[in-house]
């Protein structure tokens, strides 16, 4: 049975049979709610909040980003993944990046555009697991962009905090998002007309292919790929020279045949066991890997007995993910590129060794163990150093200066569905607008390493390791559980959190959510520039007393952060017929909805 709760909590965790949704904002989640209202399933409620996320949280996500998606499908009984991360250019080499004297990628700009996936890999869950037409999950993202839509006080600072750089370096994102110089305020109505027309166009051409759905689907995706939307891209990139992080002007290196060679695919999720429940995340092209060996590592080290939230179960938990995480440095890349040895990364023997390093004190070193008796190797990084002088809005990661970063969506329905989404990039702060579409280009890319010969190293075709992590858990070859949040790195800290509190400490799922939450910045940074902060915990100033204090005295360099700072995580789950869901108050744009 789910647990239903005993403490106060933000708001209630939903309970009902008809179909759920929860997302990072409130517009999304009721815009799947309606498709779910209207015979859609939870695949289709997923691509229409999906597809409003890019609009209402366009400092959070673009139809030029990417999105990661795991599902449950009833109709064939399966887990699947969808691979929604675009690969680096044809063009985007190490000795590319070399000849212009960067041994990083910069965290905007152009140079770190990697193919755009979000939009194809929406159609691709849209005609495989989906059943309604283009135009019904379409309209909402359509509408909201055409009409307006209230302006979250994030979205304003954004724009707030990137208006210097787009008067002075980016006018096409200064003509989409300044008026007369100024942001839109917080609570005012804001409408992208641009966007709206892209979308509307896209849709218009898909109609044009006939009344076949699937026939439609295609045709967007085309349009997308192959016709105007690529056409305006790469005629932007063949003439655009535009300031970045490195403080020098640089042209991008994605073509519009990058676009027409890349598609969205299916794969198998890597799974583990926990608890009676079967974990299930993406590949080693993402970080969701890193989920699975912190389970495995703290299935042997008793966390049920320490009080959740206590000084005992966040050292615990801390010390797991910086063996994990700096697992995640050495091994982990583009499985089409190079061998991760995943088997071996999640084998019960290699746990047990990585286990015996957790210590009563705070780790100080990164770690990386050697699976299958293989020699780890890192790539380059930074300790904790002085910011740079073009800190601010030349940081690769949203974080950095706004809480949180990325979206994510969940649905669950009544035909026995399940998904879990996780789209990021294309943010209005990574690069300038694409004139005509009214949105900008990823900067994914700059999560490579340009060492050679590493599991993550830059190579043409070759998909960068992101961060993005959304989660599933099964229960008796049923679904049971979908899940995830933004936060670049700290995605698979706060959704463990989370995770833990609910199967391992019997939380509801808001109960779950509203702990106070902690994380660690002990290993490398994915976003530029690749810092870290040996032995940093961060824990909200909830946390129970004489913690914060407890961990300081087992050597963890802890900062106190205010009591609703780390996290957006939302989950949708069903047991017995009933269904669940719930989402953060952190933010205070993140709502779930059902009946």
């Amino acid at each position: 049975m789910m647990p239903q709760g005993s403490t106060f909590t933000t708001r209630p965790q939903l309970a009902g049979t008809f179909g759920m949704v929860a997302s990072t904002h409130w517009l999304a989640s009721a815009a799947g709610m309606a498709v779910l209202e209207q015979g859609g399933n939870a695949f289709d409620a997923a691509v229409a909040a999906g597809l409003v996320l890019q609009v209402v949280e366009p400092h959070m996500c673009g139809p030029a980003g990417e999105v990661p998606v795991i599902g449950f499908d009833a109709h064939d009984g399966e887990v699947f993944v969808l691979n929604g991360q675009g690969p680096a250019p044809q063009s985007a080499t190490i000795e590319a990046f070399g000849e212009l004297g960067l041994d990083l990628v910069p965290g905007n700009g152009l140079l770190a555009a990697c193919v755009p996936a979000a939009f194809g890999t929406w159609m691709l869950l849209l005609a495989a697991h989906g059943t309604l037409r283009l135009r019904e999950v379409m309209r909402y993202a359509i509408g909201y962009a055409r009409d307006g839509y209230p302006v979250v006080p994030g979205v304003s600072s954004a724009i707030g905090w990137a208006a210097g750089v787009f008067t002075g370096h980016w006018p096409t994102s200064a003509e989409i998002y300044l008026r007369d110089g100024v942001p839109p305020a917080p609570g005012s109505r804001y409408a992208n007309p641009v966007l709206a027309g892209a979308y509307q166009r896209i849709l218009d051409e898909a109609e044009t292919a006939g009344s076949d759905r699937e026939a439609q689907i295609e045709a967007a995706r085309r349009a997308f790929y192959e016709g105007f939307v690529a056409e305006a891209i790469g005629g932007y990139l063949a003439r655009a020279s535009v300031m970045d992080g490195t403080g020098e002007r640089h042209a991008g290196l994605l073509s519009a045949g990058d676009l027409a060679a890349w598609q969205a695919s299916t794969e198998p999720p890597v799974t583990a066991d926990y608890a009676g429940l079967t974990v299930c995340k993406t590949g080693p092209w993402g970080q969701g890997p890193v989920f699975l060996q912190q389970l495995r590592l703290l299935d042997g080290l008793a966390l049920g007995e320490a009080a959740p939230g206590g000084v005992d179960h966040i050292h615990t938990v801390v010390e797991c993910a910086k063996l994990a995480f700096a697992d995640r440095e050495a091994w982990y890349g583009d499985p089409a590129f190079t061998k991760v040895p995943l088997t071996d990364l999640l084998s019960p023997g290699y746990a047990a060794q990585r286990r015996a390093l957790v210590g009563r004190s705070a780790s100080r070193d990164l770690r990386p163990g050697s699976p299958g008796g293989a020699h780890p190797r890192l790539p380059g990084f930074v300790t904790a150093p002085p910011r740079p002088a073009l800190a601010g809005i030349w940081s690769g990661e949203p974080t950095l200066a706004h809480s949180g970063d990325t979206c994510h969506v969940d649905a669950a329905d009544r035909f026995g569905n399940m998904v879990a989404a996780t789209p990021s990039g294309g943010w209005l702060q990574s690069s300038p607008v694409i004139p005509g579409l009214g949105f900008c280009l990823g900067t994914r890319a700059q999560m490579f390493t340009l060492t050679p010969g590493l599991p993550n190293s830059l190579a043409p075709g070759k998909r960068p390791r992101t961060t993005l992590s959304p989660g599933l858990a099964m229960r008796g070859g049923e679904p049971y559980i979908a899940f995830g949040t933004p936060g670049g790195d700290q995605q698979d800290q706060w959704a463990l959190s989370f995770f833990l509190n609910h199967v391992q400490f019997g939380m509801n799922l808001q109960e779950a959510i509203d702990a106070p939450a902690f994380h660690t910045r002990h290993f490398p940074s994915s976003f530029w520039p690749r810092e870290s902060f040996p032995a940093a915990v961060d824990v909200e100033d909830r946390a129970a007393a004489g913690v914060i204090e407890g961990l300081r005295a087992r050597g963890h360099e802890v900062t106190v952060s205010s009591a609703w700072s780390l996290g957006r995580v939302s989950a949708v789950a069903s047991d017995g017929g009933t269904l669940y869901a719930a989402a953060d108050a952190r933010g205070r744009q993140g709502y779930a909805v059902g009946r």
